[in-house]
């Protein structure tokens, strides 16, 4: 049964991945989860926002984004693993750690599945039914953060080093995190020569560099120039800070 649901929720992932979108009905809270190892475990809500029930799959994998519940290979268990919503009630998903190792220096990185998948709409009496169905699937973040950490996660964003390196025929933005914490970006900003370049957004792991090559940039910036970047707090929330290239 488990293994033609995953079929099925596969498919359904598929045809929503090359018709469009669709809109959730299970609204997860918060856009990210942060597993504090010494508690064991995490709660992450659910609520079924919509009028109609909602069969919800939920796993854990480490990044790979066609990962299915049979698949994923991750130190963590979560319950219920399936589960029915009804239209307008909440349900609790338990994640427990199952005590693998995992590096005690730094934040690991994994990601939490949540799919939806709507029910068969009922035809009336004398009609044929023809639809098109989508399951949705939400990916979340999951930091699995070891306890006494050197530095608090909400100082990490001001610790970040960045220069400006030469990449094939055009320059990059180098992004360096000397701290134990991932540092998510949603907007960089690099502003040379009163043009503002965006170099994009992305994630730095935790004791290493990111490279992010920054279109039409056309000379090396000088020490000192500004680089206005925005980041993602533990909460989902962006706090704009400011930085400034290395010689």
């Amino acid at each position: 049964m488990k293994s033609l649901l995953c079929a099925v929720g596969a498919a359904l992932i598929a045809l929503s991945t090359i018709v469009g979108s669709a809109d959730a009905s299970v609204v997860i809270a918060g856009t990210r989860v942060v597993f504090p190892a010494a508690n064991g475990e995490v709660t992450v809500r659910l609520n079924n926002d919509g009028s109609q029930p909602a069969l919800v799959e939920a796993w854990i994998d480490s990044g790979d984004p066609a990962s299915t519940p049979d698949t994923a290979n991750v130190p963590f268990l979560i319950t219920p693993p399936l589960v029915r919503m009804n239209a307008g009630k909440g349900q609790s998903l338990r994640i427990v750690y199952t005590g693998q190792p995992l590096p005690k220096d730094r934040e690991s990185l994994f990601w939490l599945n949540v799919l939806e998948i709507p029910p068969k709409p009922t035809a009336k009496p004398g009609e044929e039914q023809n639809t098109l169905q989508f399951a949705v699937r939400s990916r979340l973040k999951l930091f699995f953060r070891p306890p006494n950490l050197a530095d608090e996660p909400n100082a990490a964003a001001r610790q970040v080093t960045w220069k400006v390196v030469a990449d094939g025929n055009g320059y990059a933005l180098e992004v360096h995190n000397p701290t134990p914490y991932y540092i998510t970006f949603s907007k960089l900003s690099l502003s040379v020569d009163n043009v503002s370049h965006m170099p994009g957004n992305g994630m730095v792991a935790p004791l290493s560099t990111l490279h992010l090559p920054v279109k039409d940039l056309a000379r090396a910036p000088a020490a000192g120039t500004v680089v206005d970047y925005t980041t993602i707090n533990d909460f989902g929330a962006a706090t704009t800070y400011k930085g400034a290239i290395s010689p």
